[in-house]
């Protein structure tokens, strides 16, 4: 008898057809959102989960399911899941982490480029038939190539967002708890300072670290202070680690020249604010939205959820 399994969410069906040779599946939702009391329910006598981060796997929902072995995250992050809860209760948490830092890193340029050159904006008065003919000072944007790049997470994505920076001939900083070996250094071309000093030097601050404790509101108002007037704060990591009031407020007092966000505070939730600005651009969380990634993702959470159903120790194993 197959092992009884959720997946809060619909997969892609090169995903859901390999989890289906190995196990019961129900669907949770099609909406998106799977209600917390809809999925207590769904949950309780399954032996496998697997959700998509915007379902919060809480010590509630873990005590609904007596059964349950495994949570397999189909994300890189797992900051949805009580991860000390899980270890106590011995279930299994896995992760996706390696598929999406490509495809992440690209859409990170992708906003710097945006924001910088402000296209967006040139695109909806394009749209609007404002174009009258070519004006020396039409949407003037902010020079990239040969500024100094600033890099909050030395990871695989920031690894990548540094190695991108070399074809725009760019000075890179970076803040990491865990400083680069000297071979890395060289090949990413990247200098280990302190976040103060990365915020006041760099003239591009892209955010590549986890959410945690430390990292909640690293970027606050003080924070946001230190850096240049004609900077620009891009964030495509986790929302909470910028204070999105405080975004705001510096942004509209032009404090920061502009930013680009994929993530926030309060997803799906956004500072009212921020819709108003014309100095930022908005983007619904679609780092990683390529179908080859995303198909990735699945059939990567997937496989750990046959594997750890199956007695065998999942390859990406968070706790």
């Amino acid at each position: 008898m197959k092992p009884k399994v959720l997946l809060t969410h619909q997969l892609l069906p090169e995903a859901l057809d390999f989890l289906a040779e190995h196990v019961d599946i129900e669907i949770g939702t099609s909406e998106t959102y799977l209600p917390k009391d809809d999925l207590i329910t769904k949950l309780k006598d399954k032996e496998g989960l697997l959700p998509l981060l915007t379902a919060p796997i809480d010590r509630e929902v873990m005590d609904s399911a007596p059964k349950l072995k495994i949570i397999a995250n189909c994300a890189a992050g797992y900051d949805n899941i009580d991860i000390d809860y899980a270890r106590q209760k011995g279930i299994m948490v896995t992760n996706t982490p390696g598929v999406l830092t490509e495809t992440t890193a690209d859409l990170t340029w992708a906003l710097i480029l945006a924001v910088a050159r402000r296209i967006p904006h040139a695109d909806q008065f394009t749209r609007a038939k404002k174009y009258k003919g070519w004006k020396l000072d039409l949407f003037l944007g902010k020079e990239i190539t040969g500024k100094s790049l600033g890099i909050i997470g030395m990871g695989r994505i920031g690894k990548a967002v540094a190695l991108r920076a070399k074809a725009f001939q760019m000075n890179v900083l970076y803040t990491d708890p865990k400083k680069l070996n000297e071979e890395d250094q060289e090949k990413y071309r990247a200098v280990c300072v302190p976040v103060d000093e990365l915020l006041s030097s760099a003239d591009i601050v892209t955010i590549h670290t986890t959410l945690n404790a430390q990292t909640r509101h690293l970027i606050s108002g003080d924070k946001l202070n230190l850096m240049k007037k004609d900077a620009i704060l891009v964030n495509v990591a986790r929302g909470p680690i910028v204070d999105e009031k405080a975004l705001v407020e510096a942004l509209a007092k032009r404090q920061i020249w502009a930013a680009g966000l994929d993530v926030y505070e309060r997803e799906p939730e956004i500072e009212e604010a921020l819709f108003s600005l014309d100095n930022v651009v908005l983007l619904p969380h679609i780092g990683s939205a390529t179908y080859e990634t995303r198909l990735k993702m699945a059939k990567k959470a997937a496989k750990n959820l046959i594997q750890g159903l199956s007695g065998q120790k999942p390859e990406n194993l968070v706790v």
